[in-house]
């Protein structure tokens, strides 16, 4: 069963503005793409559209937050985290502001829109911030509690969500455990560690299934929040099985390939493989397309699997 990102967050803005009675939400002219229309339309009164000026909406979110109430600003992933970067850096970050980024479109699955649309480095770009929590939900099922826990701390943290329509693996919302810092194991395994986000989880439960039918047992584990990392579940995944595959719709420098690999090598290096955009743009074309060209797949996270294991026995 497929769900879509932006809808159950359109129901996520709605439920949090129930839930923070004084939540404010900011955007740039992109209420219907966010589905930020629907808090618009609930909560008229804390709803602030700026038109097509980022820069502006970040200094408007970080000037509503010295009040003291929780403030998100919403915006596609390219220009919610890389055009107002110096905004974000010096008027949320550093005075440690409660603005939430809420991002969509992140990856190349956003598809047609093309590379300038394809926020392919905002995760290496928001964890470079200090004060800065790094988020990203593995399906639309996660949204809800994902958003939840970011508004639930204090200070600036940035959400990141896919465009495309993506398989449902968190059914019941009522189960999840949405902890910040905190990874979900999927999955256990003793041979090998698929470690990924976003889109990028479900395709790792696929390779595992394939994996299984040669007795390779795959741990898959959906790491969800970047920034702070959860080390203790890396560790040990890295000392139980020996060989860690990372899988996500980012650049393979400085994302989650980047996280991962700090901490194995500053405490228990193993071997490790990526599954990431190998430094390139994307293109335009269809979201599955995008994905298929540029190896964004289960079958490739196979693969990938294959090779660190095959290090790891000669190691």
């Amino acid at each position: 069963m497929q769900g879509n990102y932006r809808e159950n967050l359109g129901e996520a803005f709605v439920k949090m503005g129930e839930e923070f009675k004084d939540l404010v939400v900011v955007t740039a002219d992109v209420s219907k793409s966010t589905k930020s229309i629907k808090f618009k339309e609930k909560y008229p009164e804390r709803f602030f559209s700026v038109g097509i000026a980022e820069a502006n909406a970040v200094g408007i979110a970080a000037g509503l937050a010295t009040f003291g109430i929780p403030v998100i600003f919403t915006a596609y992933a390219v220009f919610a985290a890389e055009k107002p970067f110096e905004q974000i850096r010096n008027m949320i970050a550093y005075p440690n502001m409660n603005v939430k980024i809420v991002a969509t479109h992140g990856g190349v699955n956003v598809g047609q829109d093309g590379a300038t649309h394809q926020a392919i480095e905002d995760i290496a770009i928001m964890r470079a911030i200090p004060n800065m929590t790094v988020v990203s939900v593995a399906d639309p099922g996660e949204v809800t509690s994902a958003l939840r826990a970011i508004l639930s701390i204090k200070g600036p943290a940035y959400l990141r969500l896919a465009r495309n329509n993506s398989e449902i693996i968190h059914e019941n919302e009522d189960q999840i455990d949405f902890r910040i810092g905190k990874a979900e194991v999927l999955r256990n395994g003793s041979d090998v560690t698929i470690m990924a986000i976003g889109m990028m989880v479900y395709e790792a439960i696929i390779a595992a299934d394939k994996l299984a039918k040669e007795n390779i047992h795959t741990r898959v584990v959906n790491i969800r929040t970047i920034k702070p990392i959860d080390r203790d579940t890396i560790d040990e995944a890295a000392k139980e099985t020996g060989a860690i595959v990372v899988a996500e719709d980012h650049n393979c420098f400085g994302g989650l390939t980047g996280a991962i690999a700090e901490v194995l090598v500053s405490n228990t290096p193993v071997p490790m493989e990526s599954v990431s955009l190998n430094d390139t743009f994307g293109r335009s074309g269809e979201a599955f397309q995008i994905l298929k060209k540029y190896k964004l797949t289960a079958d490739e996270i196979y693969k990938k699997a294959k090779i660190a294991i095959s290090r790891k026995q000669n190691s």
